[in-house]
Parts: structure tokens; sequence; C-alpha cells
């Protein structure tokens, strides 16, 4: 019994069509379920066809899809389920050169270069201006890494002796650039800090404005 050509023809075309549409797709969950489904009209037409080599490519690039998808499934589902920045200082320790501070000690000013960040080992720190404390596990220093001109926009100071791990931009970039995940929570960081600061901000309006309500009223 002979191949029906018009089957094996259909077969050809879903699989050009769906090569055609990965080339559309613009995230890479529905990029690498679209690449799956390729090979296997690919594989498929290959074999009734004898077209070897394609078959040899096909064969090779469906389970590269197969494990890249189900990496990305995993790590989405790691980053659902993670505590906010739980792994941020677990990334970053390795890139860490330990510094010690004495209580009293400026660690920066605002207006400052910002070339690093810090993550607290020990003791404890304030920002003066805000006064927000910061205690071991917490990481501070972050925003002149996105700030335009790579300035420090608070200042920094040691209350108790501390230890801090400071890692420089340079780490902090590489490391985004390479690992999607904490790239995600490095994100989330910087605007947890920028939400808190623009309801710092609101709070201080709004204090304003009482005060000179109730002067005016006086």
């Amino acid at each position: 019994m002979g191949i029906d050509l018009n089957w094996v023809e259909l077969i050809g075309y879903g699989s050009t069509a769906l090569t055609i549409a990965t080339y559309s797709m613009k995230t890479i969950v529905p990029l690498r379920v679209v690449s799956i489904a390729t090979s296997f009209f690919s594989i498929a037409y290959a074999s009734l066809l004898g077209i070897w080599p394609m078959l040899v490519t096909s064969l090779i690039v469906l389970p590269l899809n197969s494990i890249r998808l189900y990496q990305i499934l995993k790590l989405m589902r790691q980053i659902r389920h993670a505590p906010d920045g739980a792994y941020l200082v677990e990334w970053l320790h390795p890139f860490s050169t330990r510094r010690r501070h004495k209580a009293g000690q400026v660690v920066f000013r605002r207006g400052d270069s910002a070339s690093f960040m810090l993550l607290i080992e020990g003791g404890k720190y304030q920002l003066i201006e805000t006064g927000k404390i910061y205690a071991p596990g917490d990481l501070v220093g972050e925003i002149g890494f996105v700030s335009p001109d790579h300035r420090r926009t608070l200042s920094l100071i040691c209350i108790e002796p501390g230890t801090v791990g400071e890692v420089s931009y340079s780490d902090v970039r590489q490391l985004y650039f390479q690992n999607p995940q904490f790239g995600y929570f490095f994100l989330q960081l910087v605007g947890s800090h920028l939400v808190d600061k623009l309801q710092d901000a609101r709070g201080e309006l709004i204090e304003i404005r009482t005060q000179a309500a109730a002067a005016a009223a006086e």
C-alpha cells in the first residue's frame, strides 16, 4: 500500500506553519511549546519521506526544547513560591568582600558616588535621614545601582559594631543578566524600597499640610 502524499504534504505544511509561528512568539514558554510541536511534525514528515538530515535534526531539537521548557516552568514555580528576596543574600555572598565598622562610623553619605551594595552580616546600621534600621540578613545600598547618576540618595551609619559583605555593582550587573531569578527578586527589592520612599514622602506631605492648616486656623 502506497503512502498518501496528500497527508504527507499536509504534515509538511503543518511543520512549516509552526516553524513560522515560532518567530512570532513574544514570550519564552509559548515559543518552547510551539517548537516542540514543530519537532513532532518534522519528525513525522521526515520519516515518511526519508529525509534523514531533517529527521536527525528534529530528534535532537525535540529533547532540547523539552528540557528547556521543564527548566523554565520549574524556575517559574520556584519564583512563585519562594519568599520575596529569600535567595538574594545566598547569590550575592560569594561575590562579597567583608568589611568591619565601628559604632558611629559613617559608611556612606548622601550624594557620594555609589559603586557597591552591602549585605548586613552583624551589628546594626541606620539610614540617617529616615531612621530605618538594618540588621543581619538585610541588604542596603541597592538604590544607587538603578539611579541615573549612581549616587547615594541617603546616608548610612553604623550604630552597633558590625560586619558587612560589600558587593560591587559590576558583580550585581553580571548576576542580573545571567540569572533571571536573581533579576526578578532584585527588582522586587528595589521596587519595595521605592514604594516605601513614596509612602514616606506622602506621609510627610500630609503632615506639612495638616500643620499648615492648623497654623492658618490659629
